[in-house]
């Protein structure tokens, strides 16, 4: 999830300020933390408590997302959600918005297998993004953090999605001069995947996205939440990251996480 998080907080500055370079102060001053980590988190606190017992994994992602939405609500969701969120409205609406891939960290990351990470990305994504569009993206994200964790290859990761969800046939310097902003999983997921494809660390992964423009701070979380898997995180961005949440956000992450490794340790 640090990697959603770190990705989230570089890209921040330049979501609707275009960059298009990969030269940029990282994580530094005008940066903060939007939707993507805050429903990062709260998907991760959903899973974790339901590691044992997924009977009521839907209502238990309603409720997280929804109580920790609410307490951010001016942190950049999009309108459709934002909608949801404050009203008492608890079913899906059709959404195929990015916010789906966006937030499923954890999902890849408490898998013991490729098709569980695929199967709790379908849980996560259904409670809102219902549409298979919506379902797709989220699981294409966590099918590929997954892959990362496991130790497969990029040009496998690369020939896994390219089959089973998105053509990956273009490169970052063909789609930069035009990509623009697009929040919708079939015009951001492959971009963002890319982005993790060609870069040599997970910092790289999200100055990738940061230089194509478009929605970056969620490009950037998920090409960050599959590097960090991939790369692992170096410890001052993690620091860096963790000081620029607050002591809500920090410890219900801090707390997930500890969950997750704990899963992770009993599957070893």
């Amino acid at each position: 999830m640090i990697g959603a998080i770190i990705g989230d907080i570089a890209g921040s500055k330049y979501e609707f300020a275009p960059h298009k370079s990969k030269d940029f102060d990282f994580m530094g001053p005008g940066t903060s933390f939007t939707d993507d980590s805050v429903l990062t988190i709260a998907v991760g606190r959903a899973l974790t408590t339901c590691a044992n017992d997924r009977s009521d994994l839907a209502e238990k992602l309603v409720d997280c997302m929804k109580e920790d939405g609410r307490s951010y609500p001016e942190c950049g969701f999009g309108l459709s959600f934002i909608k949801w969120l404050l009203s008492d409205d608890r079913g899906p609406y059709g959404s195929y918005g990015n916010g789906s891939a966006m937030r499923v960290s954890a999902a890849g990351e408490m898998a013991q297998t490729l098709e569980e990470a695929v199967a709790l990305a379908e849980a996560t994504a259904a409670v809102t993004h219902d549409h298979p569009e919506g379902i797709k993206g989220a699981q294409a994200v966590a099918a590929a953090i997954f892959l990362a964790r496991a130790g497969a290859s990029k040009r496998e990761i690369h020939d896994y999605i390219s089959v089973k969800y998105y053509a990956l046939d273009f490169t970052l310097s063909e789609i930069r001069p035009t990509y623009a902003f697009s929040a919708i999983c079939q015009e951001s997921v492959p971009q963002a995947i890319e982005c993790f494809l060609e870069s040599s660390s997970l910092e790289d992964a999200v100055r990738n996205a940061v230089s194509i423009g478009g929605d970056c701070d969620t490009t950037g979380a998920m090409a960050g939440s599959i590097a960090e898997q991939y790369f692992g995180v170096p410890a001052p961005l993690r620091r860096k990251a963790l000081s620029m949440l607050d002591d809500r956000l920090r410890g219900e992450f801090l707390d997930a996480e500890s969950a997750i490794l704990r899963v992770q340790a009993d599957q070893a």
